[in-house]
């Protein structure tokens, strides 16, 4: 759950009139209970921008994976011997429940649904896959997939054992730039706070971009502040820096 400090910011953003929107690779039952208490009542980007949601869950934009490009992605995993998830629907499916796959849903706090081969038991447009094994394997992956799937998935690292597949229509800047749209809030307006490699196109769309001091390289690089680290709440810190700055 999260932290104090980070809880009383929130707050303050809340009565100061900020919009607080946060924007995910994860799925959006697996971020609701933090909406929860966070008490965030905008709507949230999840899934790497694939599914733009109101705070309740109701889906105001979703964008999957083609078919038969997901199968291909299946196929291409799965003949490397690495663990992989669909997301349908909101919930998380396997192939059969693995340590990795137990791992990912406990870390998730999310159920899991065994279905046997995920190739031939697919049968829509998936929202989202994720490889996950370790992060030596991962990259590895990453380096043969992302040129493979070029034009055709967004292929991006969450953390370092997870490589996720989406449409390439999407990343976690489009789905903001969508509700700049829809709420009428401006680019130019926005600070947008990241860590993992899929925060590049997120920090490098905002107004204002900022790191924080673990982050990927990449985005580290890509934007125009670096704050404390998470275990320090630098997030926190940057609100807190925010709200309290002269005009």
């Amino acid at each position: 759950m999260l932290r104090p400090r980070t809880l009383a910011a929130l707050r303050r953003a809340r009565e100061a009139g900020v919009r607080v929107i946060v924007v995910t690779g994860r799925m959006y039952r697996s971020i609701a209970p933090y909406l929860k208490e966070a008490g965030l009542e905008d709507p949230v980007v999840c899934y790497q921008g694939a599914v733009v949601a109101e705070a309740d869950g109701t889906f105001l934009r979703h964008v999957p994976i083609p078919l038969d490009v997901a199968r291909e992605a299946i196929d291409a995993v799965t003949a490397e011997g690495v663990h992989l998830n669909a997301y349908v629907d909101d919930d998380l499916y396997v192939a059969e429940v693995t340590p990795e796959a137990r791992a990912y849903a406990d870390f998730q706090h999310i159920p899991l649904h065994p279905v046997g081969d995920l190739r031939t038991w697919l049968s829509q447009p998936p929202t989202k896959l994720v490889a996950v094994d370790e992060r030596t394997r991962i990259d590895e992956l990453e380096q043969r997939l992302k040129p493979r799937f070029a034009g055709r998935l967004y292929v991006s690292k969450s953390l370092p054992e997870f490589l996720e597949f989406a449409s390439p229509d999407v990343n976690k800047a489009s789905g903001l730039a969508f509700l700049a749209d829809r709420l009428g809030f401006s680019r130019e307006g926005t600070v947008a706070l990241g860590d993992g490699e899929n925060d590049v196109e997120l920090v490098q769309w905002a107004g204002f971009g900022v790191a924080v001091a673990n982050a990927h390289e990449r985005v580290l690089a890509a934007a125009d502040l670096v704050c404390p680290s998470d275990e320090e709440e630098g997030v926190a810190q940057v609100i807190e820096a925010y709200l309290d700055s002269p005009g």
